[in-house]
Formats: structure tokens, C-alpha cells, sequence
């Protein structure tokens, strides 16, 4: 992976705030509810520990995942947390009315002011099936995201009589609430550039498209009242343990679990194995790591190099990590560990 602009100065992890994408995961034996409960754990470690944002993932109809209802459980982390901004990565605009998040997110806003992001997403976030279940529009396609991207922030203006078509988000006009747009190509990178508006691309699970897209968001970017220059953020997989082998170890997880996507299964998250090689063909191997190659495995020196290495070549205005892990003492311990690499550079 190669740097977007090699005349950029380089920038070190203490440059940048970092912050953690959650999906609740639910693990093999546990239950939505303990996800939670863990979910607002990590996030008080975290604000505890300096990260920036909290940010939760709409997904549907996956065993693994608990962070379907994601507006509900926002107001869940918010309300356990004090400073860490707490929003959505992402709410998938295309399963909602635009009028039905306004009114969430100003209701969240209003209840913790200053605190709220909205990163929005067009894809489904879940199979056709269930897709078609969410919406009463059945165009799956995501093809009217600018129209209700559109719809949606006009619904954040200022209330007028003279401009209103009689159609109110209460609690929602008036209130400035920060809009990600959010991407895994390049679609949203120009609609955030031609916007004005910040981006977020999800690394984490697209490494092929991440220096392109991040080089048309910066390309096509317009000065806006939002912002003045770009600002980009990049997501990835960060599973740190004291050792090389335990982090190998405990990243199983996260291998079967995208191992179970590409087989079209839906389970809870496993627990770790010793090998993959009894569980994988060599095309579901190579489908797993070529979706997962950007991912940042090892041990702190490990982790430490390899994340700097991301920020050369991405020249990232923030970081945002996911970690999945069968149990959340790991995963805590993961975090920790990203926290002390980071705060030994500043």
C-alpha cells in the first residue's frame, strides 16, 4: 500500500485521534443483553482512555451482531458515557424514512448535546431478503442516497415559514448535528468531496478500494460550510495481544466469522482455534484474507509498526478500530494495548 501524496510530511499516531467502531458482537452462548453490557464497558474504557469516538454499525439478520436497533443502543452507550462523541457507523439511510432518523438523532442530540454523530451508509447492511423486510420503498439498488441525503439535512435547518413544506423533524430543525458519509468504494468518497462533508471508509473490510477512494474524496472535495479542507477517516481491524501468536490466536474469531459470510452461514462469533486450516478451503482462505489483508494483527511492536505503516500510506485525518474477539476481556486488552502505544508517542 502505497502513500496517497508522498510530498505529505509524515504523521505519527499521536497526530490523530483514534477511535473504535463496535457491532456488539454477540459470542457462541451469550445473549443480545450481555452484548450490550459489554458494549457500554468497552465504551467507558475507552472514553477513559482518550479515544474520540464510539461509533455503532447498523447491521440486520446476522447472529453475530446485536446493533441492529443502532439510534436505541447510542442512546444506551451516550447515556453510560460523558465525553466520548457516540454516533453510527453507519445508519444505512436507504432501510429508513429520512424524516424517522431526523427525529432519532435530533432526540439524541437534544438529550446529549454536543456529543452525537450521524454517519450514514447506503448500502443495505444485510441480505435482499431482508432488505425488502426493512423498507416499504422496495429499490434495493441505493441508487436515491443523494435524494435522501438531501431530504435528511434540510430537516436539520432552521425552522421558516416561508421556506417549510409543512413537513417537521421535532426534535431535529435547527440543530447541528456532524454528517459522515460512509463508504467501501468510491460513490460516497465523491458525494462527501463534492459535499464538503467529512468521510469515513471502511478499511476495515474493503482494502482494495481505500487509497482510490480516499484519493477521489480528496480530489473532489469543495470547501463548505461544514468544512474547509478535507478530513478523512479510516477504519480497520486492530487485534493486539501481548504476543504475536496469542494475537494469531484470538484472530480466528474474526476469521470465522468472515468465513461464515462467505459461506452464507449466520452464527454467533466462535470461540478461537488453534488452526484454520481444518475449517477453510483454500478459496474460502484466500476469499477470508483477501477481505481481511489491511487487518493488524501481533503484538504491541507489532501493532505499533503496522498501524504507522496505515497512516503513511492513508494519510489519515483520524483512525477508527474494530476489534473482534471472542471474549471481552481480549478484546478490552486489545484496546489497551492500542491506547498505550498511541499515548507513549505523545
Amino acid at each position: 500500500m502505497s502513500s496517497t501524496d508522498s510530498n505529505e510530511p509524515k504523521k505519527r499516531l499521536s497526530d490523530i485521534p483514534l477511535s473504535v467502531l463496535d457491532l456488539s458482537p454477540i459470542t457462541e452462548g451469550s445473549t443480545p443483553a450481555e452484548s450490550f453490557h459489554n458494549s457500554l464497558d468497552l465504551a467507558q474504557h475507552v472514553e477513559k482512555w482518550g479515544f474520540h469516538r464510539y461509533w455503532l454499525a447498523e447491521h440486520h439478520g446476522m447472529a453475530s451482531v446485536a446493533s441492529s436497533a443502532t439510534s436505541v443502543l447510542i442512546g444506551y452507550i451516550a447515556a453510560g458515557t460523558s465525553t466520548i462523541r457516540v454516533g453510527s457507523g453507519g445508519i444505512m439511510l436507504p432501510n429508513h424514512a429520512p424524516l424517522v432518523i431526523a427525529e432519532q438523532f435530533g432526540t439524541l442530540e437534544s438529550l446529549y448535546p454536543g456529543r452525537i454523530d450521524l454517519g450514514l451508509g447506503r448500502a443495505p447492511g444485510t441480505d435482499q431478503q431482508t432488505a425488502r423486510a426493512l423498507r416499504r420503498n422496495q429499490r434495493i439498488g441505493g441508487a436515491d442516497f443523494p435524494e435522501l441525503l438531501t431530504e435528511l439535512r434540510n430537516y436539520f435547518e432552521p425552522y421558516s415559514p416561508e421556506t417549510s413544506t409543512g413537513i417537521r423533524a421535532v426534535p431535529g430543525e435547527g440543530l447541528s448535528i456532524p454528517i459522515w458519509l460512509l463508504g467501501s468504494s468510491d460513490f460516497s468518497a465523491q458525494l462527501a468531496g463534492l459535499l464538503g462533508l467529512p468521510f469515513a471508509f471502511a478499511g476495515h473490510f474493503s482494502p482494495d478500494y481505500t487509497l482510490p477512494a480516499l484519493q477521489v474524496y480528496r480530489n473532489s472535495f469543495r470547501p463548505s460550510e461544514v468544512l474547509e479542507e478535507p478530513y478523512a477517516m479510516v477504519g480497520v481491524n486492530v487485534m493486539a495481544a501481548d504476543t504475536d501468536e496469542q494475537a494469531e490466536y484470538l484472530a480466528t474469531s474474526h476469521y470465522q466469522a468472515f468465513l461464515q459470510i462467505v459461506r452464507g452461514e449466520r452464527k454467533p462469533i466462535q470461540p478461537p482455534v488453534k488452526s484454520m486450516d481444518e475449517l477453510w478451503s483454500d478459496f474460502e482462505k484466500y476469499s477470508v484474507q483477501s477481505q481481511l489483508r489491511s487487518s493488524i494483527i501481533g503484538s504491541p511492536q507489532t501493532v505499533k509498526d503496522k498501524m504507522q505503516q496505515l497512516l503513511d500510506a492513508t494519510q489519515a485525518d483520524e483512525l477508527m478500530i474494530t476489534t473482534q474477539m471472542f471474549r471481552h476481556e481480549d478484546r478490552l486488552r486489545s484496546f489497551e494495548i492500542v491506547r498505550q502505544i498511541w499515548k507513549e508517542e505523545q
